[in-house]
């Protein structure tokens, strides 16, 4: 008897376990998610009832060139950011596989970085590529010459995309350095009685071996390139001559200072579904089934 009232009253624990998760979900992701669609069709100004306006904020915002120029930046920022952080986080991996004792010391330290306030290593940045900050200071008295890091268009969304490789190289190295240890002791036992150097095993064993891992890094990095608001809102405020303005930067601004919030769901739809679009291109051609055991 008693068991049978443990059983039952283990059912309804789990029942109300279950339903907690699903009330946080409903509260927390479908109904932002329901409203952020109506709103994408709708003209409000945050007072009174929106009234559907039916595609006319879809037009309005794929003729919008500050939106145009803010999706040619996402590009112009994945290709600094991609290949800088995708070989720092490889360094990283390499050398932490290298290292005896305090491992995980250095893992936490590299770690800081991405727990990191935003605004504040943000702020800290912005004086550090400054134009007479301690960085040009030292190029000048070393070097002779300084660097417009945050003045120049040229120059803006490499230094911002430096500071974001700073935040997630730790993050991404511990992936890697994952995919490091899941590589058979064996096989690179078999290249080296084929004779291979130190850069073919990299390049023909490593390398293809760590391939889900290496996807899920660079995933992982396209995700951050149409999310990224931060770092170029407090380091340039989207400057000079719109280089480093982003979509979240966009949407921010047209919600918020234009009060066209109707503009700014539709926007970030637009931007979700072609991160997913880029997402899922870049898998197609690049992932591969690979047995590590």
């Amino acid at each position: 008897m008693s068991r049978a009232l443990f059983k039952t009253w283990g059912l309804r624990a789990g029942d109300l376990i279950a339903l907690g998760f699903v009330a946080f979900n409903l509260l927390f992701w479908l109904f932002p998610s329901l409203w952020l669609v109506f709103l994408s069709v709708s003209d409000w100004r945050f007072f009174g009832t929106p009234a559907v306006s039916g595609l006319k904020n879809f037009i309005y915002v794929v003729n919008d060139p500050e939106f145009q120029v803010a999706f040619r930046n996402v590009g112009r920022f994945m290709l600094y950011y991609i290949p800088i952080v995708l070989a720092a986080a490889l360094a990283f991996a390499l050398g932490l596989r290298h290292v005896g004792r305090g491992k995980a010391f250095i893992a936490l330290c590299f770690l800081l970085a991405y727990i990191s306030s935003g605004v504040s290593y943000s702020l800290v940045f912005a004086k550090v590529f400054a134009s007479s900050g301690p960085l040009n200071t030292f190029l000048q008295q070393t070097l002779g010459v300084t660097i417009p890091w945050l003045s120049t268009p040229s120059m803006a969304m490499f230094s911002v995309s430096l500071v974001i490789t700073w935040k997630y190289v730790g993050y991404y190295g511990l992936i890697l350095y994952a995919g490091l240890n899941a590589i058979p002791k064996e096989i690179y036992d078999a290249a080296k009685l084929d004779h291979c150097g130190p850069w073919k095993t990299l390049l023909k064993v490593t390398l293809p071996m760590m391939n889900a891992h290496l996807v899920t890094v660079v995933v992982l990095a396209i995700a951050v390139a149409f999310a990224i608001f931060t770092e170029p809102y407090v380091m340039t405020g989207g400057g000079p001559m719109n280089s480093t303005t982003m979509p979240q930067l966009v949407m921010y601004e047209t919600a918020f200072q234009r009060l066209r919030p109707g503009h700014a769901a539709m926007m970030a739809i637009i931007t979700g579904v072609v991160s997913y679009a880029v997402i899922r291109l870049f898998r197609r051609f690049f992932e591969r089934d690979v047995e590590t055991a």
